[in-house]
């Protein structure tokens, strides 16, 4: 039963992936007051990088995975965040840079992945790194193998958790010493805004 809704839930998001995305609008929604306050732009400096949104079906439910970064001098420490990472010269395209950055993280094995399609690219002005979002789906739940440098822990999250509103919240939010006001989603015991969040909105806005 979860296998044929699994294939439904497939094809209407691959449907979905392929009309005009919410963007900023679904951005908006989950960007922190910093976020227009910094007069960051893109530059000729600006990196691209992708992230790997990968939805898959266990149990009675559509799961994905989201990461915990371990804590390092960066600006993206101790985050949640979608598995990926910087685009290198080997990737013939971002979404190869997705697959790439989440088989090296996580262990999924990127051949089985089916690729649905992309969200809407977002500037990072702390990093200064374009992100494309890539959405697939896996037909199994896999098993993980992180990557420790990467990855502290791993946090599989039901779609039903993501779509349920009583998880969105709004406080201050300690960013290397500094207080930033900023949305969040509370998944399990952690709260994942900034750049995630956004992904996250926007992907709820073409579900919804």
């Amino acid at each position: 039963m979860l296998q044929t809704s699994f294939h439904s839930f497939t094809e209407d998001l691959s449907k979905r992936l392929q009309k005009p995305l919410p963007g900023e609008a679904a951005h908006q929604k989950m960007a922190s007051a910093a976020r227009y306050r910094l007069s960051t732009k893109p530059n000729e400096r600006t990196r691209r990088s992708a992230v790997l949104i990968c939805f898959y079906p266990y149990q009675d439910s559509i799961y994905l995975p989201l990461i915990l970064r371990p804590q390092y001098d960066g600006v993206h420490a101790g985050q949640m965040a979608f598995p990926g990472g910087r685009m290198e010269r080997i990737d013939e395209n971002l979404t190869r840079t997705a697959l790439r950055e989440a088989q090296e993280e996580v262990g999924i094995r990127v051949s089985d992945v089916k690729v649905l399609g992309l969200l809407t690219e977002l500037f990072i002005p702390p990093s200064n790194f374009y992100v494309q979002p890539v959405v697939g789906v896996l037909p199994y739940r896999p098993d993980f193998y992180p990557d420790p440098r990467e990855v502290e822990a791993i946090v599989e999250v039901k779609l039903d958790t993501l779509l349920d509103e009583t998880i969105v919240g709004n406080s201050q939010i300690d960013v290397r010493g500094m207080m930033i006001e900023a949305p969040y989603y509370q998944i399990q015991s952690y709260r994942v805004w900034g750049a995630t969040a956004m992904m996250i909105s926007e992907l709820l806005m073409v579900l919804d």
